[in-house]
């Protein structure tokens, strides 16, 4: 979870995965997001991918979120720090709620989730594919970053320690295995397109709208 940052600003968060994966996450998403259209990413946390994803990419309007009002603030206050002019207000979305699509405007060219999957009962990625389906585009992507398990086993021993340490905080939560997301986006018009591994234990997972 986002901790207090040590800067003047008392409103900004500071996730530690953030500070490490922001990188990693924008050179894939360099080569897959379209130059142009509208970004949703969901669970924004402490805002710092919003503030460095819509800096980088200077014409695409990015639309964060988060259903924590902590993290809201947060991320209006990264955004007053950041050059971007193309980064909206956090939007109030929570996606464990049925039908949480229906409240956001207009179709979005790519949807973003990370490190959400592995932290939320299963329901919540079954909506989150759901809702993604009814919000992209045609061809619109959606990237989805962190742990996953291939064939049912996991890719890295680290996982398996923090596998449990998950279902301990709430035996809801744990790693999900890679297919059974697929099969589970492929139910609601998306296909998986590509997969990369991100060290040490991570994976990007993009699909398209069909």
């Amino acid at each position: 979870m986002p901790e207090d940052a040590d800067n003047h600003d008392s409103r900004l968060l500071h996730a530690p995965s953030a500070t490490r994966n922001s990188a990693v996450i924008l050179e894939i998403l360099k080569k897959h997001l379209p130059e142009t259209g509208r970004a949703l990413e969901i669970a924004s946390g402490s805002g710092q991918h919003a503030a460095a994803f819509a800096l980088a990419f200077p014409h695409i309007d990015w639309f964060p979120s988060d259903p924590d009002e902590r993290s809201r603030i947060s991320i209006t206050a990264w955004s007053h720090n950041t050059a971007a002019k193309n980064l909206n207000p956090p939007l109030d979305i929570d996606v464990s709620r049925a039908l949480w699509h229906g409240g956001v405007e207009g179709l979005f060219n790519a949807l973003l989730a990370i490190n959400l999957v592995h932290i939320t009962p299963w329901a919540v990625t079954v909506g989150l594919l759901r809702g993604a389906g009814e919000l992209l585009a045609r061809d619109g992507l959606l990237y989805l970053y962190g742990p996953y398990r291939r064939d049912g086993a996991h890719t890295a021993q680290s996982n398996i320690k923090f596998d449990e340490w998950l279902k301990g905080q709430n035996e809801e939560w744990g790693v999900r295995d890679m297919g059974e997301v697929e099969r589970q986006a492929e139910l609601s018009g998306l296909r998986l397109v590509r997969r990369s591994k991100c060290q040490p234990n991570n994976f990007s997972l993009i699909f398209r709208k069909l």
